[in-house]
C-alpha cells in the first residue's frame, strides 16, 4: 500500500468505537488515536466545561499526528472533532467557532459510523446511557456525514461480525 489512509471511527457513546478502532490497528499492525476525551476528562475528575471541548480537539489533533508519523498504510482514530462537534450541539446547542475552525472533514479517507446496537457500558466518563438518545445522536452523525459528502459506512453487529464487516469495507473501499 503506497498512500497512507486515515479512517475516523465514529458515533454515540458506547458504540464500539475504541474496541473497533483498536482491533482494526492490531489486524492491519497499524497505530491507532485514541479518544483523548478520556484522559483529559480523568484529569479533571470526570468534570469539564464548553470551552474544555475545544483543549480536547486539540489534544485529539496532536495525538492524530504523533500516530500519523508512525503509520505505514492506515490510521485508525477513536473519534475524531466530529464527535466532539455533535457533541457540542447536542449538550450546548452551539460549537465554539475555533472548534469549527480546526474540522477538517476532507482530511480523513473514510468514516466509519457505528451504531449503538451494543449494550450500554455504564462508565463514570458517560454521560447518556438512554437508548432514545443514542439512536438520536447516531442519526445527527448519519445527517452530518452526509451533508459533508466524505465517504462513510455504518457499522453494525457485535464482536468478530463488526470487525469483518470493517475489513470488508476498507479493502472493497480502497481497492475500488
Amino acid at each position: 500500500m503506497g498512500k497512507k489512509r486515515r479512517v475516523a471511527i465514529v458515533g454515540p457513546e458506547s458504540s464500539g468505537k475504541t474496541e473497533l478502532s483498536k482491533s482494526l490497528a492490531q489486524e492491519f499492525a497499524e497505530p491507532w488515536v485514541k479518544e483523548m476525551s478520556r484522559p483529559f476528562l480523568e484529569s479533571q475528575g470526570g468534570t469539564y466545561t464548553e470551552s474544555d471541548l475545544l483543549k480536547i480537539a486539540h489534544l485529539q489533533l496532536e495525538e492524530e499526528a504523533r500516530q500519523w508519523s508512525k503509520a505505514k498504510g492506515y490510521l485508525f482514530c477513536d473519534t475524531n472533532l466530529l464527535v466532539i462537534k455533535v457533541w457540542a450541539e447536542w449538550k450546548y446547542q452551539r460549537v465554539d467557532p475555533g472548534l469549527m475552525s480546526l474540522w477538517k472533514p476532507q482530511q480523513y479517507d473514510l468514516h466509519l459510523l457505528c451504531y449503538p446496537d451494543l449494550p450500554y457500558e455504564d462508565d463514570p466518563l458517560r454521560e447518556n446511557p438512554n437508548p432514545e438518545d443514542r439512536i438520536a445522536l447516531f442519526e445527527r452523525y448519519k445527517t452530518e456525514l452526509t451533508s459533508l459528502k466524505v465517504p462513510f459506512y455504518l457499522i453494525s453487529g457485535t464482536g468478530e461480525s463488526r470487525l469483518k464487516k470493517a475489513k470488508e469495507i476498507l479493502d472493497s473501499h480502497f481497492t475500488s
